[in-house]
């Protein structure tokens, strides 16, 4: 007997960013997960949020992570998490796509929960 395929419709799709890309993987009342891909050079907002804590796993690449006052590197199969209110930020100073998976915890998994505090790409408010 073969194998289901997934239909485009039930196949997660990606979001595009300036700095590269993710894909929702799980989204359940009580968490959610990202595939997080950020290109070479590039780098996520320096953000924090008020209703979700973080885990990230790199699966490929390396990341410079700043959690508060730390910076931290991490490679693929090391992994941090950011605590409910953390200032943090995720950059990619390697030559290859940096893949990881983002874990988030809470009671609110919202794009309006992102408290952006400083941003390449001009989208602080």
């Amino acid at each position: 007997m073969g194998r289901a395929k997934l239909s485009k419709a039930s196949a997660p799709e990606e979001d595009q960013r300036p700095w590269g890309y993710y894909r929702v993987l799980s989204d359940e009342p009580d968490h959610k997960v990202k595939r997080i891909c950020v290109y070479p050079g590039e780098r996520l907002s320096l953000q924090r949020h008020q209703r979700r804590s973080e885990h990230w796993y790199i699966v490929a690449g390396t990341a410079l992570v700043v959690v508060g006052a730390d910076e931290i590197y991490l490679k693929a199969g090391e992994a941090v998490n950011i605590p409910v209110g953390s200032v943090h930020r995720i950059m990619n100073p390697g030559a290859e796509n940096l893949i990881f998976i983002e874990i988030q915890t809470g009671d609110y998994f919202g794009e309006d929960d992102i408290e952006r505090l400083q941003d390449d790409y001009g989208r602080v408010v």
